[in-house]
């Protein structure tokens, strides 16, 4: 099949979770011998080749600001993909809906994965906000399939707009990497850190991970891994900590990013907006010791195999819980690697997306 993946910053992934799967699929659809094209954006993607590992780089200027990156990009996307005769295209999240109306004009299937409920994040302001409601409801109605990545956010569409979705979890690599290159440049110590990856967004809550780390007595770190492009204020505010132990690494990505997650002595998963959170299920791949935010979306995708926190001061509480009971922490991550094993292989993800796109053409 001919297939283009849009709507992310592109490949090779160096910014989030979208970019992380338009990866892990793209190559993974080239490997099978389709002919993949991803689109990338021209103000995000600095490798030099056409190719990557298979798939073929289709980058475009865009508008680097908060509210017109995505759209911009994907609207000169749908335009130059119209005339290259894809058999489907996967486009990335529900903001983009509106632009499948480009490709249905050219009786070119669309599959959208719609990512979580996008507008409940706290750095939108009304009229963004407004924008992705809309979105929602174009979702249901422009593209040939909505793709849900979690259960929570399958029944969100169900009864709120009556729209079916398939459902396709996110994938992670289910194995441990052993060399410490990263850790070694950092002058950190396999065990003797815990970790906290995301966007470096309010909703991501760094800031009270940060607070329940400064209660904790132990020489153990913290290690901040991540960035964003538009939360300057936010992180001015995040780096203001006093506490020596807690780190800031910004964006680390492929290898060194796998070290960090399989040599952390527990991994803190804080989002509470969006539906399968990539970070979490790469800690659980990697054999983490997980101690989540309680939200459904992170209850069904770590089930038991971790702890669970509301506030600061409760995950003040597990991480202190994690230090006292070394037993506990082994045993979860022995489950955690298990499950994401049996649920979230990037070759699973990789077959349901392939008999996906066989559907939509036999249609």
């Amino acid at each position: 099949m001919k297939l283009a993946i849009l709507g992310t910053r592109g490949i090779p992934a160096n910014y989030g979770g979208f970019e992380t799967f338009a990866e892990e699929l793209g190559t993974g659809l080239a490997a099978r011998g389709h002919d993949v094209t991803v689109y990338c954006r021209s103000n995000n993607i600095r490798y030099p080749h056409k190719i990557y590992r298979g798939v073929k780089l289709v980058i475009l200027p865009t508008i680097g600001t908060k509210h017109l990156d995505t759209v911009a990009h994907t609207f000169l996307s749908v335009l130059h993909a119209a005339h290259r005769r894809f058999d489907c295209i996967l486009m990335c999240n529900a903001a983009n809906a509106i632009f499948a109306l480009v490709s249905r004009l050219t009786a070119t299937p669309v599959a959208l994965n719609v990512d979580g409920i996008e507008r409940l994040r706290k750095k939108w302001g009304p009229a963004a906000r407004a924008f992705y409601r809309i979105s929602e409801r174009l979702s249901t109605i422009i593209p040939n399939v909505v793709v849900t990545d979690a259960e929570v956010i399958r029944e969100y569409y169900l009864k709120r707009y009556r729209t079916p979705s398939v459902m396709i979890a996110y994938g992670a690599h289910c194995e441990r990497t052993e060399t410490t290159t990263v850790l070694d440049r950092l002058g950190v110590q396999p065990r003797e850190y815990f970790l906290y990856v995301s966007r470096l967004e309010p909703e991501n809550n760094a800031h009270v991970v940060i607070q329940a780390f400064e209660k904790v007595q132990t020489a153990k770190l913290l290690l901040v891994v991540g960035d964003a492009p538009y939360a300057q204020k936010y992180i001015e505010r995040l780096k203001a900590t006093h506490d020596p132990r807690i780190r800031f690494t910004g964006a680390i990505y492929g290898a060194g990013y796998r070290e960090l997650q399989s040599h952390a002595y527990a991994y803190i998963q804080a989002t509470e907006v969006g539906g399968t959170h990539p970070a979490l299920i790469e800690g659980m791949g990697a054999g983490n010791c997980v101690i989540a935010k309680d939200t459904p979306e992170n209850h069904e995708v770590l089930g038991g195999c971790g702890l669970f926190f509301g506030d600061a001061d409760s995950l003040t509480r597990q991480i202190e819980l994690t230090l006292a009971d070394t037993g506990l922490v082994e045993r979860l991550r022995v489950d955690a690697q298990a499950r994401s094993k049996a649920l979230y292989s990037w070759d699973a993800v990789t077959d349901a997306y392939e008999n996906l796109f066989r559907d939509l053409l036999s249609h």
